[in-house]
This record gives structure tokens, sequence and C-alpha cells, in this order.
């Protein structure tokens, strides 16, 4: 019994020894996979990166040489054209000729400019003086009552004087002045005379003008004045349409008909066929306004005083 029990605590013993053992053996071969497979992914992960890297390098300086090559080519346009440029659309010489051109048209230009405004103002000092001129002549008339005669000199012709003043030459040149005549005030009747001419505006007749008292009714069959002036000077009556305005409801209502009237008319002719079955073979007749064989007909010889009853009625 006692070998058995120890038999069976040394087994146990083994067991765990086993066990212990075995857990280690697979530890330690657990933590060799797993620090092979980190490892193997590091080298792994390094080679991806750099081939990455070799590639982003490679674009990069690709990139590079391309904008370097773009930069060169604008620089050689960039001298192509503005030697063109230079040579055939803004040459100097040419800007310089055109320049000088312009220089000298200025300078005709402005000559001329300048002869003009001497023009001009020649022109407004001749006004100036024949303006003047008219001014003096006007007045050596309006004072021509100041010339001198044989009997008494004026004051322009002094006798201390040597020779007479160019005022009392002009004085004995000129004529005096005429007077107006005074404009007289119309009559009534010279004012209704202005209507027709339109020199006036019309001015309506609200009373009748009187008459003179001392004029008396002439000798014969004579009407009474008061009577003929009313008559000849009757008072405005307009009519219906002047009186009332055209936005007044009579109007509307008179326009509104009007317009009816004109979009359905009532044709009291009944219609007639195209054919000519009625005509009774009768002839064409040209119309008044077409010239016939002998010439035009007399116009409202025939037509208008024509009567024929019998084509009054239809053969229907």
């Amino acid at each position: 019994r006692a070998i058995d029990e120890d038999r069976k605590t040394k087994y146990i013993a083994a067991v765990k020894i086993q066990r212990w053992f075995r857990a280690c053996r697979v530890r330690a071969y657990l933590r060799h996979l797993s620090k092979m497979a980190v490892l193997i992914q590091k080298w792994w992960r390094g080679y991806l990166r750099r081939k990455n890297f070799r590639d982003i390098v490679e674009r990069a300086y690709f990139i590079k040489k391309l904008k370097f090559y773009n930069e060169m080519a604008v620089r050689i346009q960039k001298m192509w054209r503005g030697y063109y440029v230079r040579k055939y659309i803004h040459n100097f010489y040419a800007l310089k000729k055109y320049l000088e051109a312009v220089s000298v048209n200025n300078e005709l230009v402005r000559s001329e400019l300048q002869e003009y405004a001497e023009m001009k103002e020649n022109e407004e000092k001749m006004k100036d003086l024949e303006k003047k001129e008219k001014e003096k002549k006007y007045q050596a008339r309006k004072m021509h009552y100041l010339l001198s005669t044989e009997q008494i000199p004026g004051i322009y012709n002094s006798p201390l004087r040597k020779s007479p003043d160019p005022m009392e030459l002009l004085l004995r040149k000129s004529k005096p002045l005429t007077h107006r005549k005074q404009k007289m005030e119309s009559s009534f009747a010279d004012e209704l005379y202005d209507w027709p001419t339109c020199k006036k505006p019309p001015a309506f007749v609200t009373a009748l003008p009187l008459l003179p008292a001392d004029r008396q009714k002439p000798q014969g069959p004579f009407r009474d004045p008061a009577e003929v002036l009313r008559q000849r000077y009757k008072p405005l009556e307009p009519t219906l349409r002047v009186r009332e305005s055209m936005n007044s409801p009579p109007a509307k209502a008179r326009e509104a008909t009007g317009r009816e009237e004109w979009r359905s008319p009532i044709h009291d002719k009944e219609f007639l066929p195209f054919s000519s079955y009625h005509k009774n073979a009768e002839k064409y007749e040209p119309s008044l306004c077409k010239s016939g064989k002998y010439g035009r007909e007399a116009y409202g010889t025939k037509h208008f005083r024509e009567v024929c009853p019998k084509k009054w009625i239809a053969n229907k």
C-alpha cells in the first residue's frame, strides 16, 4: 500500500514536470514563430517602403525635369517673341518715323488753327467796327438837328477850329430819322376780320357792340341795325358732340354701339351664286376706271342715272 501510494505520487510529479516542460517548449516555439513573423513583416514592409520611395523619387525627378524643360521652352519663346515683336510689330525705327510724322502733322494743324483763330478774331473785330459804325450813323441820324447851317454853326463846327469835326461831316451825310406812326387800336370789326387769317386767337362775342349815339338810321327799306348786328354776330352754339367730353358715359356708349354695328353688320342683299345663268348671256362691260376701245366713258352719265327695273328682281 505504501509502495502504491509512493508510485502514484511519483507519477503525479512526473506528469506535472512533463506538463510544465511541454508548456515551456510550446511557449518558446510560439515566441520563436512570433519573432520570425515580425522579422519577416519588418523586412517586407521595409522593402515595400523603399520601393515606394524610389517610385516617389523617380516621379519627383521626372516632374522636376519636366518643369525645367518647360521653363527653358518658355524662356526660348519669350526671347523669340520679343525679337519678333521688336523687329516686325513694334519696330522702334518705324515708330520713330510715325512719331515724327505725327509731330509734323501737329505743327501743321496748330498753324491752321492759329490762322483760323486769327481770322475769327479779325471777323469779330470787323463786326464790332461795323456795329460801332452803325451806332455812330444812328446817333448821327438821331442828332441831325445839331447840324450847322449857314447862319448858325453847330456844336461840332466851331469857328475856332481849322476844320470841322468828323461828327459834323457824318451829320451832313446822314438823313434825319422819320417819326414812327402810332398804332391805332383796332375796332371790333377788325378783330372779327382777323379770324380767317389766324392772326389772333378767336374771341367769341358775348355782347353786341353799341352803335354811336349820333348815328341816324339811313333812309330806305332797311332793317334795324341792332337786328342786323344780332344776325351777323351770332353767339357760338356748339353741338352735343363738342359740348360733352370724350370720356363721358353717353360718348362711350355710342362708341360701343358703333363697334357692335361694325363687327356684326346686317346684310340686306341676298347672296347670289357665282354662276352666270341668271345674266341672260349679257356682254361684259368694263368698269368706269378702265379704258375701253374708244377711251374712257364719261363719269356719271350712264351708271348714275340709268334705271333698269328688270335687274331689280332675280330669276329665282
